[in-house]
Protein backbone atom coordinates (compact mmCIF):
# COMPACT_ATOMS: atom_id res chain seq x y z
CA UNK A 1 0.00 0.00 0.00
CA UNK A 2 1.19 3.49 -0.89
CA UNK A 3 -0.29 6.71 0.50
CA UNK A 4 -0.99 9.00 -2.46
CA UNK A 5 -2.47 11.68 -0.22
CA UNK A 6 -5.03 13.22 -2.56
CA UNK A 7 -8.55 12.38 -3.70
CA UNK A 8 -7.67 13.09 -7.33
CA UNK A 9 -4.46 12.51 -9.29
CA UNK A 10 -5.13 15.44 -11.62
CA UNK A 11 -2.45 17.65 -10.04
CA UNK A 12 0.30 15.02 -10.14
CA UNK A 13 -0.34 12.32 -12.73
CA UNK A 14 3.34 11.44 -13.00
CA UNK A 15 3.54 10.49 -9.32
CA UNK A 16 0.29 8.56 -9.69
CA UNK A 17 1.86 6.37 -12.38
CA UNK A 18 4.98 5.94 -10.23
CA UNK A 19 2.73 4.72 -7.39
CA UNK A 20 0.94 2.29 -9.72
CA UNK A 21 4.31 0.92 -10.93
CA UNK A 22 5.53 0.53 -7.35
CA UNK A 23 2.44 -1.35 -6.18
CA UNK A 24 2.28 -3.50 -9.32
CA UNK A 25 5.95 -4.51 -8.91
CA UNK A 26 5.01 -6.61 -5.86
CA UNK A 27 2.45 -8.66 -7.78
CA UNK A 28 3.72 -12.25 -7.92
CA UNK A 29 1.37 -13.37 -10.71
CA UNK A 30 0.44 -16.48 -8.74
CA UNK A 31 -3.22 -15.47 -8.41
CA UNK A 32 -5.57 -13.42 -10.60
CA UNK A 33 -5.35 -9.65 -10.12
CA UNK A 34 -8.37 -7.33 -10.35
CA UNK A 35 -7.52 -3.67 -10.98
CA UNK A 36 -10.22 -1.12 -10.16
CA UNK A 37 -9.39 1.99 -12.19
CA UNK A 38 -10.62 5.53 -11.59
CA UNK A 39 -13.80 7.10 -12.86
CA UNK A 40 -11.85 9.95 -14.45
CA UNK A 41 -12.09 8.92 -18.11
CA UNK A 42 -12.32 12.26 -19.91
CA UNK A 43 -9.53 14.41 -21.30
CA UNK A 44 -6.23 13.64 -19.62
CA UNK A 45 -7.96 11.00 -17.49
CA UNK A 46 -8.58 8.86 -20.58
CA UNK A 47 -4.98 9.37 -21.73
CA UNK A 48 -3.76 8.30 -18.29
CA UNK A 49 -5.96 5.21 -18.47
CA UNK A 50 -4.37 4.29 -21.81
CA UNK A 51 -0.94 4.64 -20.18
CA UNK A 52 -2.03 2.30 -17.39
CA UNK A 53 -3.34 -0.30 -19.85
CA UNK A 54 0.03 -0.30 -21.61
CA UNK A 55 1.84 -0.46 -18.28
CA UNK A 56 -0.21 -3.26 -16.68
CA UNK A 57 -0.93 -5.40 -19.78
CA UNK A 58 -4.27 -6.83 -18.60
CA UNK A 59 -5.78 -9.98 -20.06
CA UNK A 60 -9.34 -8.58 -19.89
CA UNK A 61 -10.83 -5.09 -19.71
CA UNK A 62 -14.36 -4.53 -18.45
CA UNK A 63 -15.70 -1.23 -19.76
CA UNK A 64 -18.95 0.00 -18.28
CA UNK A 65 -21.35 1.94 -20.45
CA UNK A 66 -22.39 5.15 -18.69
CA UNK A 67 -24.94 7.91 -19.01
CA UNK A 68 -22.83 9.97 -21.43
CA UNK A 69 -21.16 6.98 -23.07
CA UNK A 70 -20.70 8.74 -26.41
CA UNK A 71 -17.94 10.83 -24.82
CA UNK A 72 -15.71 7.74 -24.55
CA UNK A 73 -14.71 5.34 -27.31
CA UNK A 74 -14.64 1.56 -26.74
CA UNK A 75 -11.22 0.62 -25.39
CA UNK A 76 -10.49 -2.00 -28.02
CA UNK A 77 -6.91 -3.27 -28.36
CA UNK A 78 -6.68 -1.49 -31.71
CA UNK A 79 -7.83 1.81 -30.21
CA UNK A 80 -5.33 1.61 -27.35
CA UNK A 81 -2.59 0.56 -29.78
CA UNK A 82 -3.03 3.62 -31.99
CA UNK A 83 -4.02 6.28 -29.45
CA UNK A 84 -1.28 8.24 -27.66
CA UNK A 85 -1.50 8.33 -23.88
CA UNK A 86 -0.45 11.05 -21.49
CA UNK A 87 3.14 9.81 -21.32
CA UNK A 88 3.26 7.08 -23.98
CA UNK A 89 2.98 7.26 -27.75
CA UNK A 90 0.56 5.36 -29.95
CA UNK A 91 1.56 3.59 -33.15
CA UNK A 92 1.39 6.04 -36.03
CA UNK A 93 -0.42 5.02 -39.20
CA UNK A 94 0.80 6.16 -42.57
CA UNK A 95 -1.15 9.05 -44.12
CA UNK A 96 -1.96 6.92 -47.18
CA UNK A 97 -3.58 4.22 -45.04
CA UNK A 98 -5.55 6.80 -43.03
CA UNK A 99 -6.92 8.38 -46.23
CA UNK A 100 -7.88 5.06 -47.80
CA UNK A 101 -9.78 3.71 -44.78
CA UNK A 102 -12.98 4.82 -43.14
CA UNK A 103 -13.05 5.85 -39.49
CA UNK A 104 -14.49 2.51 -38.40
CA UNK A 105 -12.00 0.52 -40.45
CA UNK A 106 -9.00 2.56 -39.34
CA UNK A 107 -8.93 0.74 -35.97
CA UNK A 108 -8.58 -2.67 -37.67
CA UNK A 109 -5.09 -3.90 -38.57
CA UNK A 110 -4.54 -4.83 -42.21
CA UNK A 111 -4.70 -8.56 -42.96
CA UNK A 112 -1.40 -10.24 -42.31
CA UNK A 113 -0.03 -7.18 -40.59
CA UNK A 114 0.98 -7.55 -36.94
CA UNK A 115 2.95 -5.64 -34.36
CA UNK A 116 4.62 -7.11 -31.29
CA UNK A 117 3.75 -4.00 -29.24
CA UNK A 118 0.02 -4.25 -29.90
CA UNK A 119 -1.90 -5.08 -26.69
CA UNK A 120 -3.65 -8.41 -26.45
CA UNK A 121 -6.69 -8.47 -24.21
CA UNK A 122 -10.41 -9.18 -24.39
CA UNK A 123 -12.78 -6.22 -24.09
CA UNK A 124 -16.02 -6.88 -22.19
CA UNK A 125 -18.59 -4.13 -22.63
CA UNK A 126 -21.15 -3.92 -19.80
CA UNK A 127 -24.30 -1.80 -19.62
CA UNK A 128 -25.33 -1.27 -15.96
CA UNK A 129 -29.08 -1.59 -15.45
CA UNK A 130 -29.33 0.11 -12.06
CA UNK A 131 -30.83 3.64 -12.12
CA UNK A 132 -28.70 6.81 -12.37
CA UNK A 133 -25.59 4.84 -13.29
CA UNK A 134 -22.84 7.16 -14.41
CA UNK A 135 -24.75 10.42 -13.89
CA UNK A 136 -22.16 13.20 -13.87
CA UNK A 137 -21.42 14.76 -10.49
CA UNK A 138 -22.99 12.16 -8.23
CA UNK A 139 -19.92 9.95 -7.96
CA UNK A 140 -17.89 12.79 -6.44
CA UNK A 141 -20.61 13.54 -3.89
CA UNK A 142 -20.94 9.91 -2.83
CA UNK A 143 -17.17 9.35 -2.71
CA UNK A 144 -16.78 12.22 -0.24
CA UNK A 145 -19.46 10.76 2.03
CA UNK A 146 -17.99 7.26 1.79
CA UNK A 147 -14.50 8.63 2.47
CA UNK A 148 -15.64 10.26 5.72
CA UNK A 149 -17.46 7.08 6.73
CA UNK A 150 -14.34 5.01 6.00
CA UNK A 151 -12.20 7.31 8.15
CA UNK A 152 -14.73 7.15 11.00
CA UNK A 153 -14.82 3.38 10.71
CA UNK A 154 -11.02 3.27 10.75
CA UNK A 155 -10.91 5.44 13.88
CA UNK A 156 -13.49 3.11 15.43
CA UNK A 157 -10.70 0.56 15.80
CA UNK A 158 -9.26 2.80 18.54
CA UNK A 159 -12.26 2.15 20.77
CA UNK A 160 -12.34 -0.38 23.59
CA UNK A 161 -15.20 -2.85 22.98
CA UNK A 162 -15.24 -3.94 26.62
CA UNK A 163 -16.16 -0.47 27.92
CA UNK A 164 -19.44 -0.29 26.05
CA UNK A 165 -19.17 3.46 25.47
CA UNK A 166 -17.50 5.49 22.76
CA UNK A 167 -14.52 7.44 24.06
CA UNK A 168 -13.62 10.79 22.47
CA UNK A 169 -10.19 10.98 20.86
CA UNK A 170 -8.80 13.22 23.60
CA UNK A 171 -9.51 10.47 26.15
CA UNK A 172 -7.29 7.93 24.33
CA UNK A 173 -3.61 7.51 25.11
CA UNK A 174 -1.44 8.38 22.07
CA UNK A 175 1.95 7.08 21.03
CA UNK A 176 4.87 9.41 21.71
CA UNK A 177 7.19 9.62 18.71
CA UNK A 178 10.46 11.61 18.90
CA UNK A 179 11.11 14.17 16.19
CA UNK A 180 14.35 12.43 15.20
CA UNK A 181 12.63 9.03 14.74
CA UNK A 182 10.53 9.98 11.73
CA UNK A 183 10.83 12.19 8.68
CA UNK A 184 7.83 14.29 7.62
CA UNK A 185 6.60 15.53 4.28
CA UNK A 186 3.55 17.49 3.09
CA UNK A 187 2.49 15.88 -0.20
CA UNK A 188 -0.04 18.17 -1.83
CA UNK A 189 1.40 21.66 -1.38
CA UNK A 190 4.51 23.62 -0.45
CA UNK A 191 4.68 24.59 3.20
CA UNK A 192 7.43 26.75 4.67
CA UNK A 193 9.61 24.84 7.17
CA UNK A 194 8.59 27.30 9.89
CA UNK A 195 4.93 26.35 9.39
CA UNK A 196 5.32 22.56 9.13
CA UNK A 197 4.24 22.01 12.72
CA UNK A 198 1.08 24.06 12.16
CA UNK A 199 0.26 21.81 9.21
CA UNK A 200 1.07 18.57 11.03
CA UNK A 201 -0.92 19.30 14.19
CA UNK A 202 -4.40 17.71 14.24
CA UNK A 203 -3.84 16.19 10.81
CA UNK A 204 -4.48 12.84 9.13
CA UNK A 205 -1.15 11.22 8.22
CA UNK A 206 0.08 8.13 6.44
CA UNK A 207 2.43 5.98 8.52
CA UNK A 208 5.12 4.97 6.06
CA UNK A 209 8.61 3.58 5.73
CA UNK A 210 11.35 4.99 3.53
CA UNK A 211 14.43 2.86 2.79
CA UNK A 212 16.83 5.64 3.77
CA UNK A 213 18.11 5.94 7.31
CA UNK A 214 16.76 8.92 9.24
CA UNK A 215 19.58 11.35 9.94
CA UNK A 216 18.80 14.32 12.14
CA UNK A 217 21.09 17.34 11.81
CA UNK A 218 19.26 19.42 14.41
CA UNK A 219 16.78 19.18 17.28
CA UNK A 220 13.90 20.17 15.02
CA UNK A 221 11.74 17.93 12.84
CA UNK A 222 13.30 15.91 10.01
CA UNK A 223 11.93 17.30 6.74
CA UNK A 224 12.02 15.52 3.38
CA UNK A 225 12.64 17.65 0.30
CA UNK A 226 10.81 15.25 -2.06
CA UNK A 227 7.74 13.07 -1.71
CA UNK A 228 8.82 9.42 -1.54
CA UNK A 229 7.03 6.46 -3.13
CA UNK A 230 7.20 3.98 -0.28
CA UNK A 231 5.28 1.41 1.76
CA UNK A 232 2.40 2.63 3.94
CA UNK A 233 1.32 0.60 6.98
CA UNK A 234 -1.78 2.56 7.91
CA UNK A 235 -2.96 5.93 9.13
CA UNK A 236 -3.07 8.04 12.23
CA UNK A 237 -3.96 11.42 13.69
CA UNK A 238 -1.32 13.78 15.04
CA UNK A 239 -3.41 14.80 18.05
CA UNK A 240 -0.70 17.00 19.55
CA UNK A 241 2.93 18.11 19.28
CA UNK A 242 5.19 18.69 22.32
CA UNK A 243 7.72 21.28 21.14
CA UNK A 244 9.64 21.19 24.44
CA UNK A 245 10.16 17.43 24.56
CA UNK A 246 10.31 17.16 20.71
CA UNK A 247 7.52 14.60 20.50
CA UNK A 248 4.63 13.89 18.15
CA UNK A 249 1.53 12.50 19.89
CA UNK A 250 -0.11 10.10 17.42
CA UNK A 251 -3.33 8.09 17.64
CA UNK A 252 -3.44 5.04 15.38
CA UNK A 253 -4.92 1.53 15.37
CA UNK A 254 -1.85 0.17 13.53
CA UNK A 255 -0.39 -2.70 15.64
CA UNK A 256 2.94 -2.05 17.43
CA UNK A 257 4.84 -4.64 15.37
CA UNK A 258 4.09 -2.60 12.25
CA UNK A 259 4.70 0.75 13.93
CA UNK A 260 8.28 -0.30 14.62
CA UNK A 261 8.92 -0.13 10.88
CA UNK A 262 7.45 3.37 10.45
CA UNK A 263 10.02 6.13 9.94
CA UNK A 264 8.06 8.61 7.82
CA UNK A 265 4.86 10.64 8.25
CA UNK A 266 3.18 11.81 5.05
CA UNK A 267 0.56 14.55 5.27
CA UNK A 268 -1.79 14.74 2.30
CA UNK A 269 -4.92 16.58 1.27
CA UNK A 270 -7.18 14.22 3.23
CA UNK A 271 -8.90 15.96 6.13
CA UNK A 272 -10.34 14.52 9.31
CA UNK A 273 -14.17 14.58 9.19
CA UNK A 274 -15.38 17.82 10.75
CA UNK A 275 -17.58 16.00 13.24
CA UNK A 276 -14.51 14.47 14.91
CA UNK A 277 -13.18 17.92 15.76
CA UNK A 278 -16.44 19.79 16.35
CA UNK A 279 -18.22 17.03 18.27
CA UNK A 280 -15.60 16.32 20.93
CA UNK A 281 -17.43 15.20 24.04
CA UNK A 282 -16.57 16.18 27.57
CA UNK A 283 -14.77 19.39 26.59
CA UNK A 284 -15.58 22.52 28.55
CA UNK A 285 -14.93 25.92 27.05
CA UNK A 286 -13.20 26.23 23.70
CA UNK A 287 -12.94 23.05 21.65
CA UNK A 288 -9.33 22.05 20.82
CA UNK A 289 -8.27 22.62 17.19
CA UNK A 290 -11.48 24.52 16.41
CA UNK A 291 -11.30 28.30 16.04
CA UNK A 292 -12.91 31.18 14.20
CA UNK A 293 -9.95 33.51 14.72
CA UNK A 294 -7.17 32.32 12.42
CA UNK A 295 -4.52 33.91 10.24
CA UNK A 296 -5.41 32.79 6.72
CA UNK A 297 -2.28 34.47 5.34
CA UNK A 298 -0.28 31.45 6.51
CA UNK A 299 0.74 29.38 3.49
CA UNK A 300 -1.20 26.12 3.41
CA UNK A 301 -4.15 27.34 5.46
CA UNK A 302 -7.66 27.87 4.17
CA UNK A 303 -11.33 27.70 4.98
CA UNK A 304 -13.21 24.42 4.78
CA UNK A 305 -16.13 24.68 2.40
CA UNK A 306 -19.48 23.59 3.76
CA UNK A 307 -20.77 20.68 1.70
CA UNK A 308 -24.37 21.63 1.08
CA UNK A 309 -24.97 18.57 -1.09
CA UNK A 310 -25.20 16.32 1.98
CA UNK A 311 -28.95 17.06 1.96
CA UNK A 312 -30.29 16.46 -1.52
CA UNK A 313 -33.00 14.39 -3.11
CA UNK A 314 -33.84 11.39 -1.00
CA UNK A 315 -30.32 11.15 0.42
CA UNK A 316 -29.63 12.29 3.98
CA UNK A 317 -26.31 12.03 5.77
CA UNK A 318 -25.29 13.06 9.23
CA UNK A 319 -21.74 12.60 10.45
CA UNK A 320 -22.21 11.20 13.96
CA UNK A 321 -18.99 10.14 15.63
CA UNK A 322 -20.88 8.27 18.33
Amino acid sequence: MVYYGQTSCEQDTERYLDVVKYVFSSYKKEVPLVINTMGWVKGEGLLLLIDMIRLLSPSHIVQMDVYDWKAMAPLTPEYVHLTPGLYTKGKQQSKCKQMCMSAAESWKPAEGEGDASAPEYKLLYVHPEFPRAGVAGEARVHSGILRDMSILGYLGQLQYPDIGAVLPLHSLVPYQVPFNAVAVRVIHTDVAPTNIMYAMNASWVGLCRIPDEIRCQSEGPVLLTQTPVCDCFGFGIVRGIDMEKKLYHILTPVPPENLRQVNCLLLGNISIPNCVLVGQQGVEGEIPYVTSDYNYSILGSGKLRKKKHFMRREYTFECDYT
